[in-house]
């Protein structure tokens, strides 16, 4: 039973303090393990001076021009996949569910096939605005689906009609690929969720998207406080439950649609994250957010790194690395402890 005594809330706080400034080392760990590790491994005090004083040595270019743009969108990714996985779990109430809940990863899918078969996108650059278009409509179509009848768009309703989604769009997806070699063989790159080769422009494009979300997701944390309540209970303290929801699946949509457009799928994060965020700091929604705001990009480029040393030269995709790495997270979680939605 949580103690609410004055000591005990002081307590509870500097425990939180404590678990965010440790996931705020690691996260700073796993940045420089980003910067300096790959098929070309750079000491650290050449990385620091590349980003310090520039130069145009190899290493100092290959810091600046390759490394920073492709960290910097691990974080963007990490930051907006944790947060939403967390928003996801807390507005349906099912501790298994993960940002593709809505069909917004299946959505994003089909935005990227579309901008290969039918307008010949090529590039990274070019696929994250019909990704996150298509994210977009796959996620109003599964609140159409799920708010029509009586109860409007229940959390069971929303997770049968985005699982019917996600099935219906993967199969539209396979048969265009199984049909057009072409499209499959740029698609493939895509769909295995990696970090590479990712420009400073796709992360300027993913920027917005991330701080509008994360601006939206965090409007509605004491709303998924009472949520976790239960419907009555949240609607007896004054909860606008319809919106909360409606609000948190916005901000999610968000943050899923620009992720997984700007780095394909990425699995086990938004699943695996919330639960260890809970695990740490507690149900307050506040902070389970803020924490998995910071363990996600921290995760992220801890595979992407991994990956990168694994199999020299050549490089495992980073939405590979984060399920090896998520799932035994995601087992002892289960091993020690009831997991829970919120």
């Amino acid at each position: 039973m949580t103690d609410t005594t004055a000591p005990g809330k002081l307590r509870l706080l500097r425990r939180r303090i404590l678990w965010l400034a440790a996931a705020l080392a690691v996260l700073a760990a796993a940045v420089l393990l980003s910067l300096t590790v790959g098929s070309r491994g750079i000491p650290l005090g050449e990385t620091v001076a590349a980003l310090l004083h520039g130069g145009d040595t190899t290493n100092a270019v290959v810091v600046r021009e390759l490394r920073v743009p492709r960290t910097v969108v691990g974080l963007a990714v990490g930051a907006a996949l944790g947060p939403a996985g967390t928003v996801m779990q807390g507005i349906t109430r099912n501790p298994i569910a993960d940002p593709g809940i809505l069909g917004v990863s299946q959505g994003a899918a089909a935005g990227v096939v579309v901008a290969i078969s039918a307008f010949g996108v090529t590039s990274l650059t070019g696929y994250v605005w019909f990704g996150f278009a298509g994210a977009a409509l796959a996620a109003v179509l599964v609140h159409t689906l799920a708010g029509r009848g009586r109860g409007g768009a229940t959390p069971v309703k929303l997770a049968l009609a985005g699982a019917a989604m996600s099935a219906f769009i993967a199969s539209l997806n396979t048969l265009v690929l199984t049909t057009d070699a072409a499209t499959m063989d740029q698609f493939r790159f895509w769909q295995v969720g990696s970090l590479s080769g990712r420009t400073a422009d796709v992360a300027w494009q993913l920027l917005p998207f991330l701080l509008a979300g994360l601006l939206l997701v965090f409007a509605v944390a004491r709303g998924l406080d009472a949520l976790a309540l239960g419907e009555d209970t949240a609607k007896g303290l004054g909860a606008r439950t319809g919106l909360v929801r409606a609000t948190g699946a916005l901000g999610a949509t968000v943050l899923t649609g620009s992720a997984v457009a700007a780095a394909g799928p990425v699995a086990f994060v938004g699943l695996a994250v919330p639960h260890a965020a809970r695990a740490l700091v507690g149900a307050d929604h506040r902070w389970v957010l803020t924490l998995s705001a910071v363990l996600g990009p921290a995760l992220l480029l801890l595979a992407d790194a991994l990956g990168r040393v694994l199999f020299p030269p050549s490089e495992v995709p980073a939405g590979v690395m984060t399920a090896l790495v998520g799932v035994p997270v995601l087992v002892v979680l289960v091993r020690r402890r009831t997991v829970v939605a919120a």
